[in-house]
């Protein structure tokens, strides 16, 4: 019995971590199909590659680390309204906590349909669903308590009680959300869209049998917002928002970036952003971007502002993201939401 209890307390604490870190990307803005399956699709351009990488907390025995790999495309264009978009899009991503001691693999398809509200196209709103496979393993024998620890390190004690096996853990998920984005001129662009993920309330299972233990998954709410608008000939403003709420977890994150264009605007332009932003109660997060044929780099970094910086020494993680849309000649140049 007390090895059931162990196991479920340990099961407990790791999950509602998780669910914390659903997953977590400060650079939220360049995560498309992470914030908003209504996102799928929406670019100027034939496809969409998108990569992140997050190590968050490393000083905390590489508390967590998640990567993702998306791509996505409009379909069906010659059969659809020209105003219109209707996206298709495919996402893989891990994320490892506990010094890889507990493992997620998710691989998600999500598809969306945004109508066009004018005849030029400038304004539309989309309706985006994913569905997501989830896979979760748990390495028992990495796991490591405070009763393990001694003058000589760290014993076997509670990690005999599991007996070193690995737990695991599959299950569907299902998300959904919407999207409104417009533009004014040829130079600015706005969106606000709200998100719902495990709408279905998975359930994560472990042990089958008399003494199974089951945790539901919480369902994460998100309101967004952003655009850009420009402040000069070659510079761009950036702003955007995001606010997202999983059981007792809430978090809000706001900024900016200001891009300066340099060379030819009209052959190869390079760009550069530079700016910030704060996840409130929590960090403050610099960030540096290059923009050059058709890619997009966005590096940042977590400051840790709050209590927790004792235990990170102030270094919350370092982000990278990367981004390449691929246009064609024919370009509509729509604006369509940006990073």
């Amino acid at each position: 019995m007390r090895k059931y209890i162990l196991l479920f307390i340990a099961i407990w604490g790791i999950t509602e971590n998780a669910t914390s870190q659903d997953p977590h990307f400060s650079q939220f803005f360049a995560s498309p199909l992470t914030l908003n399956p209504a996102f799928t699709g929406k670019f100027d351009g034939n496809i969409r590659i998108a990569g992140n990488y997050r190590n968050q907390w490393p000083t905390i025995n590489r508390a967590y680390q998640t990567a993702t790999a998306s791509v996505d495309f409009p379909i069906l264009r010659s059969s659809i309204p020209s105003t219109d978009t209707w996206g298709l899009g495919f996402m893989g991503f891990t994320d490892k906590s506990a010094n890889g001691a507990v493992k997620f693999n998710y691989f998600t398809m999500s598809t969306a349909y945004h109508k066009g509200l004018d005849e030029e196209g400038y304004h539309q709103i989309g309706l985006g669903f994913q569905t997501t496979y989830s896979n979760m393993m748990i390495n028992t024998g990495e796991l490591k308590f405070e009763d393990q620890l001694t003058s000589s390190g760290f014993t076997g004690a509670t990690s005999e009680a599991f007996g070193g096996s690995t737990l695991k853990n599959n299950y569907f998920d299902v998300n959904a959300g919407v999207l409104y984005t417009g533009s004014t001129t040829d130079r600015n662009n706005f969106y606000a869209g709200f998100s719902i993920y495990h709408i279905n309330r998975p359930k994560q299972s472990f042990n089958p049998g008399p003494n199974e233990l089951i945790y539901l998954l919480n369902p994460r709410v998100t309101f967004h917002a952003g655009g850009y608008t420009p402040i000069g000939e070659r510079t761009t403003l950036h702003l955007s928002l995001l606010t997202s709420s999983q059981a007792k977890a809430t978090e809000t994150v706001a900024g900016g970036a200001i891009q300066f264009m340099t060379g030819d605007p009209d052959y190869n332009p390079v760009s550069v952003y530079t700016g910030a932003w704060m996840r409130l109660n929590d960090a403050i997060i610099p960030y540096l971007g290059l923009e050059f044929s058709s890619m997009r780099l966005g590096v940042s970094y977590d400051v840790n502002t709050s209590q927790l910086k004792t235990a990170s020494s102030s270094r919350g993680g370092i982000e990278i993201s990367l981004i390449y849309i691929n246009k064609p000649a024919e370009s509509k140049g729509l604006p369509c939401p940006k990073f």
